[in-house]
C-alpha cells in the first residue's frame, strides 16, 4: 500500500501541538508497517530526522501552506498535482484541512472546533477559512478521527457528522517525560528559578491559553501566601501576546514571572519534571497534552473544567473555572497548603498517564487508514 501524508507540521525546532503529533504517530506506523510506502508531502526544506524509516519517500511542494489562500492552493491544486506521480492509495491529513479535489481517499485527523467556540482567538483569515471550510472537509473526508470524546461529541452537535464516521484516538505524553531525581529537580530551579519552587505554565503564549487569569491568580496566591514560589512560562510568543508582556511590567510580582521562550525537548521535560504543580488554565482544548505530560512525570496539575480536559484528567487534577482566578488561585493554595494531596494527585496521574499511550494511538490509527482504503 501506498500511504500520502500530510508532513508541513513537521520542521526541526518548531515542533509544537502539531508537529509533536505527527511525529509521535508517524513515526511508530512507518516503522512498524516497513511493507509499505509513505510518500511524506513537505511544503519547504525538511529535516532528515523526520524521515523516519527507508520506506518513506519526502516529496516539497511549494509554496509553503501558511495562510487562508495557500492553504487552498496547496491542498487543492499543488498537493493531488505531486501525488499523481505516485499513485497512492489513501492519504492521511492530520491537521484538521484536506483536499476537496483529491479523490484519493482521506483520512482526516480533528483536534478540536476551537474556531466555533472562540473565533476571538484565531486570526481572521484562519477563521474565514475554517468557517468556510471545515463543513466540507467533513464531508469529503473517507474517515475522520480526533484526540476526545468530548470532540467527537462537538464534532457531531455542530456538523451532524454520523458518530459512526468518526473514531477517537487519544494522544499521550513523549517518552521523556518522566520523573527526575532529588538532585536533578534541584539542578534545574538552579538553573531557571533561582533554586525555588515553581508553578509552571507550558504552550504558546496565545489568548486561549488564558494567561492573563493565570497572573492575576499568581498575583491572589502570592497575595494570600507571601511565598517565594516562581511562574515559569514556557513557550514561544505565539499570537496577540503584547497585552500579557504589557501587563509583566507593571505587575506586582514580575521578578517571580519568568517567560522562557521556547524550550527544546529535553529542557521542556527536565522543567516539566521539577515543577511543584503544572497550571493549565486554557479555555478551549480538543485534548490537552501538558496535563498529560505533567502527570507522567510526576508532577501535580491544575487545570480548567471546560472541553476535554476534565475527561483527560479524570480525578488525577484539580480544576477551576478558566474564567476565574481566584478559582484558580485557590487550588494553587490548596495544593500548595495540603502536601498530602499533592502526593495523592502525583500518584493518581501516574496511573491516568499510562491510559494514554503512543503505542496504541499509532495503531488504531493505522487500522483507520486500512478501513479506508479504496
Amino acid at each position: 500500500m501506498r500511504i500520502a501524508v500530510n508532513a508541513i507540521f513537521l520542521q526541526k525546532d518548531h515542533l509544537e501541538g502539531y508537529g509533536h503529533y505527527a511525529k509521535e504517530i508517524l513515526s511508530r506506523i512507518v516503522q512498524q508497517h516497513p511493507e509499505h510506502k509513505f510518500i511524506f508531502l513537505f511544503d519547504r526544506p525538511y529535516d532528515d530526522s523526520f524521515l523516519f524509516a527507508p520506506n518513506v519517500k519526502a516529496v516539497i511542494v511549494s509554496p509553503p501552506a501558511r495562510h487562508a489562500l495557500s492553504f487552498a492552493y496547496w491542498y487543492n491544486i499543488k498537493a493531488p498535482l505531486a501525488l499523481r506521480k505516485y499513485k497512492p492509495d489513501v492519504w492521511l491529513q492530520p491537521y484538521g484541512f484536506c483536499s476537496l479535489a483529491s479523490k484519493i481517499p482521506q483520512l482526516l485527523v480533528v483536534h478540536d472546533l476551537a474556531f466555533l467556540h472562540y473565533p476571538q482567538f484565531i486570526a481572521w483569515h484562519h477563521r474565514w477559512f475554517y468557517q468556510l471550510f471545515t463543513k466540507s472537509f467533513l464531508r469529503k473526508a473517507a474517515g475522520i478521527v480526533t484526540v476526545s470524546e468530548f470532540s467527537k461529541s462537538d464534532i457531531i452537535e455542530q456538523f451532524q457528522v454520523p458518530p459512526q464516521k468518526i473514531n477517537v484516538v487519544y494522544n499521550a505524553a513523549r517518552f521523556g517525560f518522566q520523573p527526575l531525581l532529588w538532585h536533578e529537580k534541584q539542578l534545574t530551579k538552579e538553573g531557571f528559578a533561582d533554586g525555588r519552587e515553581y508553578f509552571l505554565f507550558t504552550g504558546g503564549i496565545h489568548p486561549r491559553k488564558n494567561l492573563m487569569n493565570l497572573l492575576k491568580a499568581f498575583s491572589l496566591f502570592k497575595k494570600w501566601q507571601h511565598s517565594n514560589m516562581k511562574l515559569l512560562i514556557a513557550g514561544r510568543l505565539a499570537w496577540k501576546y503584547d497585552t500579557v508582556l504589557a501587563k509583566l511590567k507593571t505587575y506586582k510580582y514580575r521578578d517571580d514571572v519568568v517567560l522562557l521562550g521556547y524550550l527544546h525537548e529535553e529542557q521542556l521535560m527536565k522543567i516539566t519534571a521539577s515543577a511543584y504543580a503544572v497550571i493549565y488554565p486554557s479555555f478551549f482544548e480538543g485534548f490537552g497534552l501538558p496535563i498529560v505530560e505533567a502527570m507522567q512525570s510526576e508532577v501535580p496539575v491544575i487545570t480548567s473544567n471546560t472541553s476535554s480536559m476534565p475527561e483527560i484528567g479524570g480525578d488525577a487534577a484539580l480544576y477551576a473555572d478558566p474564567n476565574n482566578p481566584d478559582a484558580i488561585a485557590k487550588q494553587m493554595l490548596s495544593l500548595y497548603k495540603d502536601e498530602t494531596l499533592r502526593n495523592t494527585l502525583i500518584a493518581k496521574g501516574k496511573d491516568r498517564a499510562a491510559m494514554f499511550n503512543w503505542d496504541d494511538a499509532a495503531e488504531q490509527l493505522w487500522l483507520q487508514l486500512l478501513k479506508i482504503k479504496a
